[in-house]
């Protein structure tokens, strides 16, 4: 076993730049979580272990799915989720997109549900990785380069909560609904052009 996985305080002596020292990092149980993903998990481990500061691909399908989507549209779905939801899986971010792991099935399940529930044109393109799929996950430790993936929620157990479809569809549309309220300024007072009656509400209790 690498040195940093007996003791992760080791990781603190990683030459990283400012940004990458606030990105989330991967416990050594979150890791092997990670790498049971593969057919030998213990192999691959180990060649993740050689070189830590080095994404990884990852199939999908059988210990996770993933789903991505557009980084601001993603962070508005974070924020239903930990404000008013269940809270997240893991998540990183890679090429401007934000990566939510969920669990096996999500992918084939949340397009259809999306559909079904009449959501599908007012949600951003989703990239949805299941069976067959494969993803490039951030690195062990961060690395120096802004264009790499880097994790937002770190996985931190060897048996972290995925949200299902269900989950995902509320917090999309969750986000779509904050995303169009912002826009929206509510009055009590009609416009000037309006022939309405105007109430006086100031001694109302």
């Amino acid at each position: 076993m690498t040195a940093w996985l007996r003791d992760p305080s080791l990781l603190t002596h990683v030459a990283v730049d400012e940004e990458d020292r606030a990105a989330a990092r991967v416990t050594p149980p979150g890791a092997g979580w990670l790498a049971s993903a593969e057919t030998y998990p213990r192999s691959a481990l180990a060649q993740w272990e050689a070189r830590p500061t080095a994404p990884a691909v990852l199939p999908c399908g059988s210990v996770f799915d993933v789903v991505t989507v557009p980084s601001i549209f993603g962070r508005r779905m974070l924020d239903r989720l930990w404000a008013e939801g269940p809270g997240s899986g893991p998540v990183a971010v890679h090429r401007g997109r934000m990566m939510l792991f969920a669990a096996p099935g999500t992918a084939q399940r949340l397009p259809s549900l999306l559909d079904w529930e009449e959501w599908g044109d007012s949600v951003p393109p989703l990239l949805c990785h299941g069976t067959g799929d494969a993803v490039t996950v951030p690195p062990l430790i961060p690395g120096n380069t802004a264009s790499e993936p880097r994790w937002v929620v770190a996985p931190d157990t060897r048996r972290p909560w995925l949200p299902g479809p269900e989950v995902l569809l509320w917090a999309c549309v969750r986000a779509v609904r904050a995303k169009a309220s912002a826009g929206v300024r509510v009055s009590i007072f009609p416009r000037a052009d309006q022939d309405a009656n105007v109430y006086d509400v100031s001694r109302r209790r």
